[in-house]
């Protein structure tokens, strides 16, 4: 539907102005006419004078009822404007207003009928003292200027609410864009501190569980576990400050003058040295040769796979050895596969995937991060044969490494 034909239950100030103005310039035109046909002389026949001054009123008057029904006035106008002379005012003015409201096709259809209307009043009432071609050629000429005019007001409407609307969807594009940006931004800060932190907590829970469950241990391994702990703990308030640091310093400038870079390849065997002080078994076998040259991005994803694996096996598997394997090479990507076994006292059925045990969410937010690497993630049990029917986890990514 042509947005400027939506009805108007109300007229505005400027409304009203136009309205009045249009009314003015009708009644003007007509009483012009009149004058000239009183000292001129009249178009025959000469009884037709008073009822064309009557008809010209009341066309005048009809001007109000513009906006409400334009097309019916203005075609209404069109046809008296065939045999009454004075009606030519409010019947130009009707013609701008349906240009000006409805749309191109319709208003060429009355200005046709007005080009009909005007031939017809030449032939029926032609003027003694103009030539019949003057006289046509100023009729059209007239109402072309008033159909003219009202298309050129139609468009700039219409474009107006064009760039209004295409204003309006730049805005809300760049309110989602904005919405989604702070919706990745959050994503990557709850992945860095799940993965930070969820590994220290972890070595927290599994040394506060011994020396909970031993407390007759001996004093040296206490004075261990309560170092470890003290560590972790330490260690886990700093990258709890890192991240904390990266969310308040300003946009472009770093959080620190001496922040550590994100950890990478070259820090697997802290890690996994740290497992192994919680009491983990894991079997780390490098098959790179090459580690120094995985770029950065592709190792801190690694690293974040192997440490999630790790906090998963020690929550879910405990007892159960863990092997760690690194396999790849420039140009072909970088696979990193971390398997678990399940805990050799339990029961296949007692075994519990970290799906299904935390939700998931560790395993999704570290999809999210190897696909934004540009790598794949697959996880899911293990069963193998001669193992009692116990079965493991494992968890795979491939990274890419590019030449």
């Amino acid at each position: 539907m042509d947005p400027s034909a939506a009805p108007r239950h109300r007229r505005s100030r400027r409304d009203w102005l136009v309205d009045s103005a249009m009314f003015v310039l009708a009644v003007a035109f007509g009483f012009y006419t009149s004058v000239e046909r009183l000292h001129a002389t009249p178009l025959p026949p000469a009884w037709l004078f008073p009822l064309d001054q009557l008809v010209s009123m009341l066309g005048c008057a009809a001007l109000w009822l513009r906006r409400r029904w334009p097309v019916g006035l203005a075609v209404t106008l069109v046809a008296l404007s065939a045999v009454f002379e004075m009606i030519a005012g409010p019947m130009l003015a009707a013609l701008f207003s349906v240009a000006v409201h409805r749309r191109p096709r319709t208003s060429g259809t009355v200005f046709a009928l007005s080009l009909l209307a005007a031939a017809v009043f030449t032939r029926l009432r032609p003027d003694p003292d103009i030539p019949p071609l003057a006289m046509l050629t100023l009729g059209l000429a007239l109402q072309g200027a008033a159909v003219g005019w009202g298309l050129f007001v139609h468009h700039r409407r219409r474009l107006v609410l064009a760039q209004r609307d295409r204003v309006a969807r730049l805005e809300t594009e760049a309110r989602l864009r904005a919405e989604q940006a702070q919706h990745q931004v959050r994503e990557a800060i709850a992945r860095e501190i799940h993965d930070v932190l969820g590994h220290r907590l972890s070595l927290l829970s599994v040394h506060a569980g011994a020396l909970e469950f031993n407390p007759g241990a001996d004093p040296a391994d206490v004075a261990r576990a309560a170092r470890v702990i003290r560590e972790s703990a330490h260690q886990a308030l700093q990258d709890l400050r890192e991240v904390i640091g990266v969310l308040r310093a300003p946009a472009g400038e770093p959080s620190a003058p001496t922040r550590p870079g994100p950890p990478s390849l070259a820090d697997l065997e802290r890690l996994v040295a740290e497992s192994g002080q919680a009491g983990m078994r894991v079997e780390l076998c490098d098959d790179l040769g090459a580690r120094e040259s995985v770029p950065d991005r592709t190792g801190h994803a690694a690293y974040r796979v192997v440490q999630e694996a790790l906090t998963n096996a020690r929550k879910h598997a405990p007892g159960g050895a863990v092997r760690l394997r690194l396999t790849g090479a420039p140009g072909e990507g970088l696979t990193v596969e971390v398997v678990n076994d399940a805990p050799a006292p339990a029961p296949a059925a007692d075994v519990v995937a970290p799906d299904a045990a935390g939700g998931g969410h560790g395993l999704a937010g570290l999809a999210e991060r190897v696909t934004l690497a540009g790598g794949r993630l697959e996880h899911g049990p293990v069963r193998r044969d001669g193992d009692g029917g116990r079965g493991g986890w494992r968890v795979r990514a491939w990274l890419p490494w590019p030449t």
